[in-house]
Protein backbone atom coordinates (compact mmCIF):
# COMPACT_ATOMS: atom_id res chain seq x y z
CA UNK A 1 0.00 0.00 0.00
CA UNK A 2 1.40 3.41 -0.92
CA UNK A 3 1.82 6.16 1.51
CA UNK A 4 -1.04 8.23 0.31
CA UNK A 5 -3.37 4.93 0.05
CA UNK A 6 -2.32 4.40 3.64
CA UNK A 7 -3.37 8.27 4.90
CA UNK A 8 -6.46 7.86 2.72
CA UNK A 9 -7.45 4.58 5.28
CA UNK A 10 -5.99 5.95 8.36
CA UNK A 11 -8.32 9.20 7.75
CA UNK A 12 -10.76 7.63 7.34
CA UNK A 13 -10.82 5.53 10.11
CA UNK A 14 -8.68 8.33 12.36
CA UNK A 15 -8.52 11.91 11.15
CA UNK A 16 -12.28 11.88 10.04
CA UNK A 17 -13.45 10.84 13.54
CA UNK A 18 -11.63 13.55 15.75
CA UNK A 19 -14.56 15.43 17.09
CA UNK A 20 -16.52 13.25 17.62
CA UNK A 21 -17.41 13.31 13.51
CA UNK A 22 -17.75 16.62 13.73
CA UNK A 23 -15.65 17.97 10.66
CA UNK A 24 -15.78 21.57 12.12
CA UNK A 25 -14.14 20.04 15.71
CA UNK A 26 -11.83 17.89 13.92
CA UNK A 27 -10.69 20.60 11.82
CA UNK A 28 -9.34 22.58 15.24
CA UNK A 29 -8.12 20.19 16.77
CA UNK A 30 -5.93 19.32 13.67
CA UNK A 31 -5.01 23.30 13.34
CA UNK A 32 -4.14 22.89 16.98
CA UNK A 33 -1.92 19.61 16.64
CA UNK A 34 -0.20 21.27 13.52
CA UNK A 35 0.20 24.22 15.16
CA UNK A 36 2.33 22.49 17.83
CA UNK A 37 4.99 21.00 15.43
CA UNK A 38 5.12 24.09 13.99
CA UNK A 39 6.76 25.25 17.08
CA UNK A 40 9.24 22.23 17.41
CA UNK A 41 12.27 23.26 15.06
CA UNK A 42 13.52 19.52 15.38
CA UNK A 43 9.69 18.23 14.24
CA UNK A 44 9.51 20.39 11.33
CA UNK A 45 13.13 19.60 9.96
CA UNK A 46 12.22 15.64 10.26
CA UNK A 47 8.90 16.44 8.63
CA UNK A 48 10.69 18.44 5.87
CA UNK A 49 13.39 15.80 4.94
CA UNK A 50 10.42 12.82 4.31
CA UNK A 51 8.10 15.20 2.57
CA UNK A 52 10.11 18.42 0.56
CA UNK A 53 10.73 17.96 -2.66
CA UNK A 54 12.08 21.10 -4.57
CA UNK A 55 10.55 21.81 -7.93
CA UNK A 56 11.18 25.65 -8.16
CA UNK A 57 9.01 28.74 -9.56
CA UNK A 58 9.07 32.61 -10.30
CA UNK A 59 5.88 33.89 -10.49
CA UNK A 60 4.95 37.92 -9.99
CA UNK A 61 8.01 38.39 -8.97
CA UNK A 62 8.16 35.62 -6.44
CA UNK A 63 10.49 32.43 -5.85
CA UNK A 64 8.44 29.54 -5.05
CA UNK A 65 10.37 26.26 -3.91
CA UNK A 66 7.92 24.09 -4.91
CA UNK A 67 5.00 24.86 -6.98
CA UNK A 68 2.08 23.44 -4.54
CA UNK A 69 0.66 25.60 -2.23
CA UNK A 70 -2.03 25.57 0.66
CA UNK A 71 -5.23 27.24 -0.28
CA UNK A 72 -6.96 29.88 1.47
CA UNK A 73 -9.71 28.68 4.03
CA UNK A 74 -7.51 25.88 5.75
CA UNK A 75 -5.07 28.00 8.55
CA UNK A 76 -7.34 31.27 8.47
CA UNK A 77 -5.63 32.60 11.54
CA UNK A 78 -2.17 31.29 10.73
CA UNK A 79 -2.11 29.20 13.69
CA UNK A 80 -0.14 26.66 12.26
CA UNK A 81 2.05 28.62 9.22
CA UNK A 82 5.39 27.22 10.24
CA UNK A 83 4.24 23.84 9.76
CA UNK A 84 3.19 23.91 6.52
CA UNK A 85 6.24 24.25 4.84
CA UNK A 86 7.47 21.13 6.52
CA UNK A 87 4.43 19.26 4.78
CA UNK A 88 5.94 20.33 1.64
CA UNK A 89 3.89 22.93 0.53
CA UNK A 90 5.54 25.47 -1.24
CA UNK A 91 3.60 28.49 -0.33
CA UNK A 92 0.64 29.64 2.12
CA UNK A 93 -2.29 31.37 1.94
CA UNK A 94 -3.88 32.39 5.25
CA UNK A 95 -7.31 33.81 5.55
CA UNK A 96 -9.39 34.75 4.02
CA UNK A 97 -9.21 37.41 6.33
CA UNK A 98 -12.02 40.43 7.25
CA UNK A 99 -11.19 43.68 8.39
CA UNK A 100 -14.13 42.81 11.44
CA UNK A 101 -12.96 39.95 13.53
CA UNK A 102 -16.15 37.72 12.93
CA UNK A 103 -17.88 34.25 13.86
CA UNK A 104 -19.02 33.53 10.25
CA UNK A 105 -22.39 31.59 9.76
CA UNK A 106 -24.06 29.36 12.07
CA UNK A 107 -22.91 25.79 12.75
CA UNK A 108 -23.08 23.01 11.44
CA UNK A 109 -21.56 24.67 8.49
CA UNK A 110 -19.02 22.22 6.69
CA UNK A 111 -19.72 19.19 5.58
CA UNK A 112 -17.46 16.01 3.82
CA UNK A 113 -18.89 14.12 0.86
CA UNK A 114 -16.76 11.07 1.22
CA UNK A 115 -17.43 9.11 -1.64
CA UNK A 116 -17.59 12.21 -3.91
CA UNK A 117 -14.56 13.59 -2.47
CA UNK A 118 -15.83 16.71 -1.86
CA UNK A 119 -17.17 18.99 0.75
CA UNK A 120 -20.04 21.91 1.16
CA UNK A 121 -18.61 24.80 3.79
CA UNK A 122 -20.87 27.81 4.48
CA UNK A 123 -18.16 29.34 7.03
CA UNK A 124 -18.80 32.79 6.13
CA UNK A 125 -15.20 34.18 6.74
CA UNK A 126 -15.19 33.41 10.46
CA UNK A 127 -11.55 34.57 11.45
CA UNK A 128 -9.78 36.66 14.14
CA UNK A 129 -9.97 39.88 12.17
CA UNK A 130 -6.75 41.58 9.99
CA UNK A 131 -5.14 42.99 12.96
CA UNK A 132 -4.97 39.85 14.96
CA UNK A 133 -3.71 38.02 11.82
CA UNK A 134 -0.96 40.59 11.70
CA UNK A 135 0.19 39.82 14.99
CA UNK A 136 0.03 36.45 14.45
CA UNK A 137 2.23 36.54 11.44
CA UNK A 138 4.72 39.52 12.78
CA UNK A 139 5.52 36.88 15.71
CA UNK A 140 5.44 33.67 13.65
CA UNK A 141 8.32 35.78 11.68
CA UNK A 142 9.75 34.03 7.90
CA UNK A 143 8.77 30.68 7.24
CA UNK A 144 11.05 29.90 4.14
CA UNK A 145 8.19 29.90 1.59
CA UNK A 146 6.30 32.98 0.29
CA UNK A 147 2.75 33.68 2.40
CA UNK A 148 -0.25 34.69 0.53
CA UNK A 149 -3.08 36.75 2.62
CA UNK A 150 -6.60 36.05 1.24
CA UNK A 151 -8.35 39.35 2.32
CA UNK A 152 -12.68 39.48 2.21
CA UNK A 153 -15.40 41.77 2.86
CA UNK A 154 -16.74 41.43 6.49
CA UNK A 155 -20.12 40.93 6.81
CA UNK A 156 -21.66 43.88 8.57
CA UNK A 157 -19.91 46.27 5.93
CA UNK A 158 -22.24 47.48 3.28
CA UNK A 159 -21.27 46.16 -0.54
CA UNK A 160 -21.48 49.95 -1.15
CA UNK A 161 -18.39 50.37 1.74
CA UNK A 162 -16.71 47.05 0.48
CA UNK A 163 -13.79 49.37 -0.90
CA UNK A 164 -12.59 50.87 2.75
CA UNK A 165 -13.47 47.60 3.97
CA UNK A 166 -10.41 46.01 2.02
CA UNK A 167 -8.29 49.03 2.22
CA UNK A 168 -8.31 48.30 5.87
CA UNK A 169 -7.32 44.46 5.64
CA UNK A 170 -4.68 45.53 3.25
CA UNK A 171 -2.87 48.44 5.43
CA UNK A 172 -2.53 46.39 8.64
CA UNK A 173 -1.37 43.32 6.86
CA UNK A 174 0.67 43.85 3.68
CA UNK A 175 3.84 44.31 5.79
CA UNK A 176 3.66 40.55 6.35
CA UNK A 177 2.35 39.27 3.12
CA UNK A 178 3.95 38.72 -0.25
CA UNK A 179 0.72 38.66 -2.22
CA UNK A 180 -2.77 39.56 -1.66
CA UNK A 181 -5.31 37.71 -2.91
CA UNK A 182 -8.84 39.55 -2.94
CA UNK A 183 -11.45 37.13 -2.65
CA UNK A 184 -14.37 39.00 -4.21
CA UNK A 185 -15.84 34.93 -4.88
CA UNK A 186 -16.96 33.23 -1.94
CA UNK A 187 -21.06 32.09 -2.32
CA UNK A 188 -20.65 32.70 2.15
CA UNK A 189 -20.83 36.32 2.14
CA UNK A 190 -24.55 38.28 0.95
CA UNK A 191 -23.67 39.83 -1.60
CA UNK A 192 -19.67 39.42 -2.38
CA UNK A 193 -20.04 38.32 -5.35
CA UNK A 194 -21.22 41.47 -6.99
CA UNK A 195 -18.08 42.81 -6.31
CA UNK A 196 -17.19 40.74 -9.55
CA UNK A 197 -18.98 43.13 -11.75
CA UNK A 198 -17.10 45.53 -14.08
CA UNK A 199 -18.09 48.84 -11.98
CA UNK A 200 -17.41 47.53 -8.08
CA UNK A 201 -14.23 45.27 -9.57
CA UNK A 202 -12.69 48.21 -11.39
CA UNK A 203 -13.06 50.52 -8.34
CA UNK A 204 -12.16 48.21 -5.71
CA UNK A 205 -9.17 46.44 -7.51
CA UNK A 206 -8.20 50.37 -8.54
CA UNK A 207 -7.87 51.34 -4.64
CA UNK A 208 -6.28 48.19 -3.94
CA UNK A 209 -3.65 48.44 -6.37
CA UNK A 210 -3.12 51.94 -5.45
CA UNK A 211 -2.59 51.31 -2.12
CA UNK A 212 -0.07 49.06 -2.32
CA UNK A 213 1.88 51.26 -4.58
CA UNK A 214 1.66 54.28 -2.08
CA UNK A 215 2.97 51.69 0.55
CA UNK A 216 5.83 49.80 -1.34
CA UNK A 217 8.71 52.04 0.09
CA UNK A 218 7.56 50.68 3.48
CA UNK A 219 8.22 47.27 1.93
CA UNK A 220 11.82 45.70 2.81
CA UNK A 221 12.29 45.31 -1.37
CA UNK A 222 10.79 48.48 -2.02
CA UNK A 223 8.12 47.26 -4.65
CA UNK A 224 4.33 47.06 -3.97
CA UNK A 225 3.22 43.91 -2.81
CA UNK A 226 1.33 41.78 -5.78
CA UNK A 227 -2.18 41.96 -5.98
CA UNK A 228 -4.05 38.80 -7.07
CA UNK A 229 -7.82 38.24 -7.56
CA UNK A 230 -9.79 34.92 -6.82
CA UNK A 231 -12.76 34.38 -8.95
CA UNK A 232 -15.67 32.00 -9.09
CA UNK A 233 -16.40 28.80 -11.16
CA UNK A 234 -19.50 29.85 -11.73
CA UNK A 235 -19.20 32.81 -13.71
CA UNK A 236 -19.79 32.37 -17.87
CA UNK A 237 -16.71 33.20 -19.90
CA UNK A 238 -18.19 36.64 -20.99
CA UNK A 239 -18.07 37.50 -17.12
CA UNK A 240 -14.88 35.73 -16.51
CA UNK A 241 -13.21 38.22 -20.20
CA UNK A 242 -14.60 41.37 -18.03
CA UNK A 243 -12.76 40.42 -14.85
CA UNK A 244 -9.60 39.70 -16.63
CA UNK A 245 -9.91 43.60 -18.90
CA UNK A 246 -10.74 44.99 -15.35
CA UNK A 247 -7.54 42.98 -13.97
CA UNK A 248 -5.39 44.05 -17.07
CA UNK A 249 -6.75 47.55 -17.16
CA UNK A 250 -5.76 47.47 -12.92
CA UNK A 251 -2.15 46.06 -12.42
CA UNK A 252 -3.13 42.52 -10.96
CA UNK A 253 -0.47 40.53 -10.76
CA UNK A 254 -2.15 37.56 -11.39
CA UNK A 255 -5.61 35.11 -11.34
CA UNK A 256 -6.34 32.87 -8.46
CA UNK A 257 -8.91 30.04 -10.18
CA UNK A 258 -11.05 29.05 -8.82
CA UNK A 259 -13.41 29.33 -5.68
CA UNK A 260 -15.89 26.97 -4.72
CA UNK A 261 -18.60 26.56 -6.75
CA UNK A 262 -22.79 26.75 -6.44
CA UNK A 263 -22.85 23.62 -9.06
CA UNK A 264 -23.48 20.30 -7.42
CA UNK A 265 -22.72 18.48 -10.76
CA UNK A 266 -20.36 14.94 -10.46
CA UNK A 267 -21.43 14.49 -6.59
CA UNK A 268 -22.23 10.94 -6.00
CA UNK A 269 -25.99 10.32 -6.30
CA UNK A 270 -25.83 8.82 -2.61
CA UNK A 271 -24.56 11.99 -1.51
CA UNK A 272 -27.21 14.64 -3.14
CA UNK A 273 -28.96 14.93 0.40
CA UNK A 274 -25.80 16.26 2.31
CA UNK A 275 -24.86 18.09 -1.39
CA UNK A 276 -28.01 20.16 -1.15
CA UNK A 277 -26.72 22.21 2.05
CA UNK A 278 -26.66 25.64 1.29
CA UNK A 279 -22.65 26.68 0.78
CA UNK A 280 -20.16 26.55 -1.87
CA UNK A 281 -18.77 23.16 -2.90
CA UNK A 282 -15.04 21.95 -3.56
CA UNK A 283 -13.39 18.70 -4.76
CA UNK A 284 -13.18 16.35 -7.08
CA UNK A 285 -16.63 17.08 -8.53
CA UNK A 286 -14.94 20.91 -9.43
CA UNK A 287 -12.37 19.35 -11.36
CA UNK A 288 -13.62 19.59 -15.05
CA UNK A 289 -14.86 23.20 -14.44
CA UNK A 290 -12.10 24.61 -12.75
CA UNK A 291 -9.44 23.39 -15.27
CA UNK A 292 -12.07 25.15 -17.86
CA UNK A 293 -11.67 28.09 -16.28
CA UNK A 294 -7.94 28.08 -15.98
CA UNK A 295 -7.52 27.53 -19.63
CA UNK A 296 -9.77 30.12 -20.56
CA UNK A 297 -7.89 32.42 -18.29
CA UNK A 298 -4.26 31.36 -19.85
CA UNK A 299 -5.55 31.81 -22.99
CA UNK A 300 -7.36 35.10 -22.96
CA UNK A 301 -4.74 37.11 -20.93
CA UNK A 302 -1.24 37.06 -20.16
CA UNK A 303 -1.57 36.78 -16.31
CA UNK A 304 -0.14 34.27 -14.16
CA UNK A 305 -2.90 32.32 -12.68
CA UNK A 306 -2.73 29.97 -9.48
CA UNK A 307 -4.99 26.64 -10.01
CA UNK A 308 -7.15 25.32 -7.35
CA UNK A 309 -10.29 23.25 -7.75
CA UNK A 310 -10.95 19.20 -7.73
CA UNK A 311 -6.73 18.62 -7.71
CA UNK A 312 -7.35 15.27 -5.85
CA UNK A 313 -4.15 13.64 -7.77
CA UNK A 314 -0.87 13.61 -9.88
CA UNK A 315 -3.00 14.00 -13.23
CA UNK A 316 -5.58 16.17 -12.13
CA UNK A 317 -2.17 18.42 -11.22
CA UNK A 318 -0.26 18.02 -13.91
CA UNK A 319 -3.24 18.71 -16.05
CA UNK A 320 -3.75 22.11 -14.52
CA UNK A 321 -0.69 23.21 -15.29
CA UNK A 322 -0.78 21.75 -18.85
CA UNK A 323 -4.00 24.05 -18.61
CA UNK A 324 -1.51 26.99 -18.04
CA UNK A 325 -1.38 27.30 -14.32
CA UNK A 326 1.54 28.98 -12.76
CA UNK A 327 1.20 26.99 -9.90
CA UNK A 328 -1.33 25.01 -7.57
CA UNK A 329 -3.28 24.90 -4.45
CA UNK A 330 -4.66 22.68 -2.48
CA UNK A 331 -7.35 22.88 0.09
CA UNK A 332 -10.08 19.29 -0.52
CA UNK A 333 -7.70 17.14 -1.96
CA UNK A 334 -5.16 17.75 1.13
CA UNK A 335 -8.05 16.80 3.49
CA UNK A 336 -8.34 13.38 1.54
CA UNK A 337 -5.00 12.88 0.00
CA UNK A 338 -3.01 14.44 2.79
CA UNK A 339 0.70 15.06 2.59
CA UNK A 340 1.73 12.65 0.59
CA UNK A 341 -0.49 13.93 -2.47
CA UNK A 342 1.49 17.34 -2.00
CA UNK A 343 4.92 15.72 -2.15
CA UNK A 344 3.78 13.23 -5.24
CA UNK A 345 2.92 16.58 -7.11
CA UNK A 346 5.98 18.00 -6.44
CA UNK A 347 8.12 14.56 -7.21
CA UNK A 348 6.26 14.52 -10.55
CA UNK A 349 6.49 17.73 -11.30
CA UNK A 350 10.32 17.85 -10.24
CA UNK A 351 10.24 14.83 -12.99
CA UNK A 352 8.88 16.58 -15.44
CA UNK A 353 11.18 19.88 -15.64
CA UNK A 354 13.99 17.73 -15.12
CA UNK A 355 13.09 16.27 -18.28
CA UNK A 356 12.09 18.95 -20.40
CA UNK A 357 15.99 20.33 -19.21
Amino acid sequence: MSEQMLYRALSRAVLFRLGGGDPERAHHLTMAALARIGRVAPARRTLARLLDTPAPRRVFGLDFPSPVGLAAGMDKNAVAVQAWPALGFGFVEVGTVTAHAQHGNPQPRLFRLRTSEAIVNRMGFNNEGAAALATTLAAAGPVGVPIGVSLGKSKITPVAEAVEDYLTSLRLVHPYADYLAINVSSPNTPGLRSLQDRAPLDELLGAMTAEAAALAPSRPDGRPVPVLVKIAPDLTDHAVAEVLEVCQDRGVAGVIATNTTLDRSGVSTTELGMAAEVGGLSGRPLRRRALGVVRFVTSHSDLPVIGVGGISDVDAALAMLDAGASLLQLYTGFIFGGPGLVRDINRAVAARDAGEN
